[in-house]
């Protein structure tokens, strides 16, 4: 649908541009105005639609670690108890070996300083799974102001072919409306993205 608004704001602008009247080419300004915020808007969607997905992305692979870490630790926590169950008396040797497992089994859970215990991962993959849904707000508002720009350029448009000056200030209006939502989608303006959500 882009291209086509597109397209009608080409022809349109090229008309005000070789008409005598100056409503015609305060119209042709206004249509390409509107087209300016929209690539504006389209671009900001992309962009951010992009990093939602690569985000999606990378809490998948966090989570699947997280499941890797549990894995590990569930099945040495089993043969830990296991162990345990079958020798009560256990020599220094097999002491040391219980040891050894259960420190492996507590680093699975929160290593720190490299980040990748599952404590560590867990926090992790739900940040990301934060800012993902942050950005996909984001695209989803880009694609709304993209939507009423686009409606206030066909307005323009139909205001130059029917030199009814109404459908101008209706896509003056629209205009404006839509800006409002670029700028509030692109500063992340909390009550406009939950309106939109």
């Amino acid at each position: 649908m882009s291209e086509a608004v597109h397209e009608i704001a080409h022809e349109a602008t090229h008309d005000a541009a070789h008409s005598g009247t100056g409503h015609a080419k305060l119209i042709g300004l206004l249509i390409s105005i509107l087209a300016l915020f929209l690539a504006v808007s389209e671009m900001l969607g992309k962009s951010a639609q992009t990093h939602g997905l690569t985000l999606n992305i990378q809490a998948s692979d966090t989570w699947n670690f997280y499941q890797a870490k549990t894995i590990r630790q569930t099945v040495l926590r089993a043969a830990l108890d296991g162990a345990k169950a079958g020798n009560t008396a256990p020599s220094p040797e097999a002491q040391k070996q219980y040891s050894t497992w259960q420190s492996n089994i507590d680093r699975w859970e929160s290593e720190p300083d490299k980040g990748e215990g599952r404590k560590e991962l867990l926090a992790k993959a739900q940040d990301m799974e934060h800012h993902r849904d942050e950005a996909l707000a984001k695209y989803h508002a880009y694609e709304v102001a993209s939507l009423i720009i686009q409606l206030g350029i066909v307005l323009a448009s139909v205001s130059l072919l029917s030199s009814i000056m109404a459908f101008a200030y209706g896509s003056a209006v629209l205009g404006a409306c839509g800006l409002v939502v670029l700028i509030g989608a692109y500063s992340n303006f909390e009550p406009l993205m939950h309106v939109l959500h």
